[in-house]
């Protein structure tokens, strides 16, 4: 395989499971006080619009920080 496709994969995935992630963590937080009584198609929506955002910015920062740290091999050469 070719290192950019596997990289490309990894990403992926990491989106994926902090979004995941995310959105299960969000289902600990009682918002039902914010949302107006039918608007319940709309607090889903936003619901996943903040779930992809959180994950997406968790998940760039650890693939970041992934990338970061192997290149600190080239600080000693």
């Amino acid at each position: 395989m070719n290192f950019l496709g596997v990289q490309a994969l990894i990403t992926i995935v990491s989106h994926l499971f902090f979004v995941l992630l995310t959105f299960w963590a969000l289902k600990g937080i009682r918002i039902e006080k914010l949302i107006k009584k039918n608007s319940i198609g709309q607090a889903r929506v936003l619901y996943l619009f903040v779930s992809i955002t959180i994950g997406y910015t968790v998940s760039s920062f650890f693939m970041d920080f992934l990338l970061t740290s192997q290149n600190l091999i080239f600080l000693f050469y």
